[in-house]
């Protein structure tokens, strides 16, 4: 069973490479508001309409305070072409070991077609300022997501 992070709880630190192989840690935002998401894999519809959907409302989480990572199991290489095809805003971190999904509880057993296989559990946390989860969320579903975490979070796109 996949441990699962709550709200409350400090946000596990970590330090990945973005899509430039520049290492980008959790501790560079203290002080900052974060969305940290989670998504499986660069390029592919579903991803693709939820990291445009998160740069299309940048600039209400921004004015709100928010800075937007993504993280996903691809190599950095790929998430730099990502980034320039979607002219995407914010960094999109490397963790093809999945190590720090682990950490967060976003990597599991996933089911497709009836058959079990290990995968991202797409999911996304706030982070205060402090480095606390104020909201931890599982499983969510690529489209509309971010107009959710808008609400959640009482702003306006």
């Amino acid at each position: 069973m996949t441990l699962r992070l709550e709200p409350g709880t400090p946000a596990p630190p970590f330090t990945l490479p973005d899509e430039d192989g520049k290492p980008v840690s959790l501790a560079d935002y203290r002080g900052k508001k974060v969305v940290l998401y989670f998504y499986p894999q660069a390029m592919t519809p579903a991803c693709t309409t939820q990291a445009c959907e998160f740069r299309d409302n940048s600039a209400a989480l921004a004015q709100a305070g928010y800075a937007v990572i993504g993280v996903s199991p691809d190599e950095s290489e790929r998430l730099g072409r990502f980034r320039d095809r979607d002219a995407l805003t914010f960094p999109l971190l490397s963790d093809p070991d999945h190590a720090v999904m682990e950490t967060y509880g976003t990597w599991g057993e996933k089911i497709n077609y009836g058959r079990p296989y290990q995968g991202v559990i797409r999911s996304t946390f706030v982070i205060d300022e402090r480095g606390i989860i104020t909201h931890a969320l599982y499983n969510v579903k690529a489209t509309g997501h971010v107009a959710r975490v808008i609400k959640l979070l009482g702003l306006s796109a």
